[in-house]
């Protein structure tokens, strides 16, 4: 079994378009795992639970979960289709950090980071995180948030699942390039 590649087709399926195998996610992005392992295989597929097990527990990123009895599956977040995850508010860190390519960076330092087609904005805590998640693109480009003050002026922040701190958009005047990255 290729898990990148599994993984990448869950993730298209449970965050952007369950339809393209016949599923419909709940209000919270649920999905029952034997309809979901039923679905791949019937559209060339097809899974054990057990592989299924091994993808989710193995994503480096923790893209998926299980619910509290193991019989639903959805990804933590990353949605471009409707649904709420419930995640409650939470206090961030003082500083949170985003990666991207270098050639959005002019459009972000003009306009902010904004959620896309995604329901968030995905920020991470440690520099490393954000860093990773921008080479996969391009050349990386590491922004440092000034998420304390982001919330004092009113911005609402969650973190998912898998500890990826999510909020609403950033204004420019919150971000700021990370001392290596000016280098």
């Amino acid at each position: 079994m290729d898990v990148v590649r599994v993984s990448k087709r869950l993730s298209f399926v449970l965050r952007h378009q369950p339809a393209s195998i016949g599923l419909t996610l709940d209000e919270a992005g649920w999905v029952d795992v034997d309809r979901l392992l039923g679905a791949l295989a019937a559209h060339g597929l097809p899974l054990s639970r057990q592989d299924l097990d091994d993808v989710v527990a193995g994503n480096d990123k923790q893209r998926f979960a299980y619910d509290g009895s193991g019989t639903r599956i959805r990804a933590s977040q990353g949605h471009s289709v409707a649904v709420d995850l419930g995640y409650a508010p939470a206090a961030p860190p003082a500083e949170l950090f985003h990666g991207t390519v270098e050639r959005f960076l002019p459009s972000i330092l003009a306009e902010g980071l904004r959620p896309g087609r995604r329901h968030a904005v995905h920020l991470s805590e440690d520099r490393a995180t954000a860093h990773t998640v921008g080479g996969r693109r391009g050349k990386p480009v590491v922004l440092r948030v000034d998420a304390a003050r982001l919330a004092a002026d009113g911005a609402q922040f969650a973190v998912s699942a898998n500890g990826v701190w999510l909020v609403a958009a950033v204004p420019p005047a919150y971000l700021e390039l990370t001392e290596r990255e000016r280098r």
